[in-house]
């Protein structure tokens, strides 16, 4: 083989090693980050048609709602136990630190964590869900004096017709 050949091949083979290594890397990376979620239902009994359940040690991420008497503190500590379910089975939620403001029994919550036994999650965060009609309490103050008119009552006058009505009375 020619010299320029050989130093040409040469350059492109590492190449090659060099893309495939740093997209192994990334897989790699990737696999590491990523938190799977599941639903207490889905712990206890699989997920997807093959019923993969998690395996002690992995991150996870489990959402639910806060089954109403289960939430303990430790008064010395900022350590706080309680119990997510979804329609059945119940998880335990260990977590160690301040819980968001909106967390409440009965409200819908996501831990992320890693499962430390098979209905067990060790959560290092924890978020609570609202619902999209959440507003902040000074906001609700200041809209108490604010009328809101559905556009489906009877206006001021008590005479609002809608559309269809005008039409079913031939347009008058």
């Amino acid at each position: 083989m020619i010299p320029r050949r050989k130093k040409r091949l040469a350059w492109v083979l590492s190449l090659i090693v060099g893309v495939a290594a740093a997209i192994s890397l990334i897989l790699y990376a990737l696999t590491q980050n990523i938190d799977l979620f599941y639903t207490p239902s889905e712990m206890i009994e699989g997920k997807g048609p093959d019923k993969t359940r998690p395996h002690v040690g992995q991150r996870l991420r489990v959402g639910g709602m806060v089954v109403e008497g289960t939430v303990k503190r430790n008064p010395q500590t900022l350590e706080v136990s309680f119990k997510v379910t979804d329609t059945g089975p119940e998880v335990t939620v260990l977590y160690t630190g301040i819980l968001p403001d909106l967390f409440r029994e009965g409200q819908g919550i996501v831990a992320q964590g890693v499962l430390v036994e098979p209905t067990v999650l060790k959560a290092t965060e924890v978020l609570a869900k609202h619902d999209e009609e959440y507003m902040p309490p000074e906001l609700a103050e200041a809209m108490k004096g604010i009328k809101h008119v559905n556009p489906n009552q009877p206006d001021y006058t008590g005479s609002k017709e809608t559309d269809t009505q005008k039409e079913d009375n031939g347009g008058q």
